[in-house]
């Protein structure tokens, strides 16, 4: 059975992009599990946020996860507080290999500033609650096999992860 690719970090440390990027290139299929959420709600996440609270959206992920992480030799891009609950790690640690996207709060900032569809930051200053909530997010997305610093070209981090996986594969 192949092993996920599976990618944590902070909103704007570019998940996305890179999985559909991997994707794109490999021929691996890529999940988004915020994507699958609204799909399966068919609301968007910052309507779940404002209608049913942040718990149940956590709620949802939780159960997106455990469903998408039963798959292989994927690519699983996941929400940016996935890493919240100890039983989405555990459950993607099973069938795939983790790589922390790590991106400065600076730069994390610039990329997300213009998009209005974050419900955490929605306060009265989001570039402050980002960098807070990098802080205290760091020692949980350290869990990750592989650290993959963003502040480089798409096809030098995709590169890296490819090869870092590569090296999990041989073990």
């Amino acid at each position: 059975m192949a092993r996920n690719i599976i990618l944590i970090g902070l909103m704007g440390s570019g998940k996305t992009t890179l999985g559909k990027y991997l994707a794109g290139h490999t021929g691996i299929k890529f999940f988004d599990t915020d994507e699958l959420i609204v799909q399966k709600t068919g609301k968007s996440i910052q309507k779940i946020f404002e209608d049913e609270g942040q718990l149940h959206f956590r709620d949802l992920e939780s159960e997106v996860i455990a469903e998408v992480s039963r798959k292989s030799g994927c690519v699983i891009s996941t929400g940016g507080g996935a890493v919240l609950r100890d039983e989405n790690i555990d459950s993607l640690k099973k069938t795939g290999v983790l790589f922390y996207l790590e991106t400065s709060a600076e730069t994390l900032w610039n990329r997300v500033k213009n998009d209005s569809s974050r419900p955490l930051l929605q306060g009265k200053n989001p570039a402050e609650t980002l960098a807070k909530i990098l802080t205290a997010r760091k020692p949980l997305y350290r869990q990750a096999d592989f650290t993959v610093n963003t502040e480089k070209s798409l096809e030098e981090i995709a590169t890296q992860v490819l090869q870092f996986y590569s090296q999990t594969s041989e073990r």
